[in-house]
């Protein structure tokens, strides 16, 4: 069938948003982490469907500023109170574990255990999902009623978990086209159970590359399933060679709900793939909503950053953070609806119909594309780790209890003043792109700088 024939395709993958929920289905109970057998469960379950490649990357190893760390795995969980009732109880959901929590066997005090509890009191009935990835700490996630009727007395707290010396594991799946040139597409496997942040791009990205499996192609397709942030720095690490490669990308989370289309674009906005979303989206009668990048959100901001400057945008329905069901328990199996995968899907694949369309158009050099024309005036800085984010965490940065969309408001200037330190953009020119006050911005700056990220030029 020809790839470029789009209805023909629509009708032929017409079941697939049915197929994509039950695959959500069978995801959700799974307890993922950035490392650990969760992860290796869920990528035994993509490999019934597509022949994905399992890659095993020891703790300890060096990914440039940052280390692969110990393997986490959990196999219980919960609180008891002094009539041996479970208050909390990770059996009937993952979400009530800190996610990489150490283990524990004692019994403490109520004041104790209230110092390692998180709520959302806003949204009292819902746990909330947090995590301490590089910060050994334990700690459970509750729903605010139940908190609130927690009793002055002593309580037993057992979380049977390890941390040891391991391996970070993810899945590649490369599709060979005509050309050498590849587009590559991204999801992460490292939450939880949560549906659409996370289990949505999954289960999207599987059926994608399982659909194109048969297809004709002039692109090469690269599908990574990698854990967030720490996987997309190791692929970048050990993968380097390749890079040059990748004329365009999408990374794919948040595609279940019944929110509109939005699109969040390349850093430098005018790549091939930004041109092919929009004309995608314009030629649709559904509503959608077209968003600048801007370098926090998921896995585009590494392939983003300035030593990589991939043309990697985002295809989300309503975008992460912006729907309060975001990192709780209420992303569940009733958030997401078939219909609402098939439609994703179906942009996805017009996209990568247009994408093929334009084969000949999009073959010049990634270069050439990006390079600017004017110097810039003002103090410009540039960033010493270009190759993905700087650990912030080991530098007193960046909360160590993450997966908490509140704080990141805060944290904007510094990852604006990291992303564009390129040594071509002054701090007036962040401002003016990323819309923060320039005080702001300098301030991130000289932080920055005392921390040994960016120097002057």
């Amino acid at each position: 069938m020809d790839l470029n024939n789009f209805l023909d395709l629509k009708n032929e993958s017409k079941n697939i948003g049915n197929e994509m929920y039950q695959l959500t289905k069978e995801f959700f109970p799974i307890c993922r982490s950035i490392t650990g057998d969760g992860v290796r469960e869920t990528l035994e379950i993509i490999k019934k469907h597509i022949p994905i490649e399992t890659h095993e990357i020891p703790t300890g190893t060096k990914v440039f500023d940052w280390t692969i760390p110990k393997e986490w795995n959990i196999k219980d969980a919960y609180v008891k109170n002094s009539k041996g009732e479970k208050v909390i109880d990770f059996k009937k959901s993952n979400l009530h574990i800190l996610n990489y929590s150490t283990p524990i066997n004692r019994k403490v005090s109520l004041k104790e255990l209230k110092k390692h509890i998180f709520t959302l009191p806003e949204y009292p009935k819902w746990i909330p999902y947090r995590t301490s990835y590089y910060k050994e700490d334990w700690g459970f996630c509750m729903a605010h009623d139940q908190f609130s009727k927690l009793t002055d007395e002593e309580y037993h707290v057992v979380i049977s978990s390890t941390l040891k010396e391991g391996h970070l594991t993810f899945g590649e799946f490369f599709l060979k086209g005509e050309s050498e040139e590849e587009i590559l597409l991204s999801c992460y496997v490292c939450h939880p159970s949560m549906c659409n942040d996370n289990l949505s791009g999954v289960s999207l990205i599987t059926y994608l590359a399982k659909y194109l499996s048969n297809k004709k192609l002039k692109y090469s397709y690269r599908f990574l399933f990698i854990p967030e942030t720490i996987g997309a720095i190791t692929w970048l690490s050990i993968n380097e060679k390749k890079v040059n490669k990748i004329r365009g990308g999408l990374v794919a989370t948040c595609l279940g709900d019944k929110g509109s289309i939005t699109y969040k674009k390349t850093r430098n906005g005018n790549s091939i793939i930004d041109r092919v979303v929009e004309m995608v989206l314009n030629k649709s009668t559904d509503k959608f909503n077209i968003i600048d990048f801007f370098p926090a959100g998921s896995d585009e901001r590494q392939f983003s950053s300035p030593g990589f400057n991939l043309p990697i945008g985002s295809i989300t329905r309503t975008l992460y953070g912006k729907f309060p069901e975001y990192h709780t328990s209420a992303d569940n199996l009733d958030f997401v609806q078939p219909k609402y995968f098939q439609d994703t899907f179906e942009k996805y694949l017009m996209v990568i119909s247009e994408l093929e369309n334009c084969f000949e158009e999009a073959n010049v050099s990634r270069k050439e594309i990006i390079k600017k024309n004017e110097k810039k005036k003002g103090s410009i800085y540039k960033n010493i780790y270009p190759k993905c984010e700087p650990n912030l965490g080991k530098r007193g940065l960046y909360d160590l209890v993450g997966a908490n969309k509140d704080g990141m408001e805060n944290k904007m200037p510094i990852f604006w003043v990291l992303n564009l330190s390129d040594g071509e953009n002054s701090l007036s020119d962040i401002s003016q792109r990323s819309k923060i006050k320039l005080e702001e911005i300098e301030v991130a700056a000289e932080r920055l700088v005392e921390s040994g990220l960016i120097h002057l030029i």
